[in-house]
């Protein structure tokens, strides 16, 4: 077995690549809501994660990544791509499906 190394970062704050990356967030919850819902994207405003949070430490993650909320552009093309993935569309792949058993 080879011998591993292990770094240890003497910052208190781990140091990452995304640092300097924008990062995106949209809040899919009610406001006032107990838990904030939210989307969570780097660089890239289509290629999210769902994230769910109690408000207070929904907060504190804003201030930590200096979060970008979407524009309703962002949000649009993304919940057009959503459609597409939910109801399919059109596409020579998608005439496969529609062959009969003889």
């Amino acid at each position: 077995m080879p011998n591993l190394h292990v770094y240890h970062n003497p910052s208190p704050r781990a140091r990452t690549g995304v640092d300097g990356l924008k990062k995106y967030i949209r809040v899919r919850s009610e406001l006032g809501a107990r838990f904030v819902e939210f989307d969570f994207a780097i660089e890239d405003p289509s290629l999210f994660v769902e994230l769910i949070m109690p408000p207070t430490a929904f907060e504190a993650f804003c201030k930590n990544n200096h979060v970008i909320h979407m524009t309703d552009e962002q949000m649009a093309e993304v919940d057009a791509e959503l459609e597409k993935w939910r109801y399919g569309e059109d596409t020579l792949m998608s005439k496969n499906h529609n062959r009969s058993v003889e």
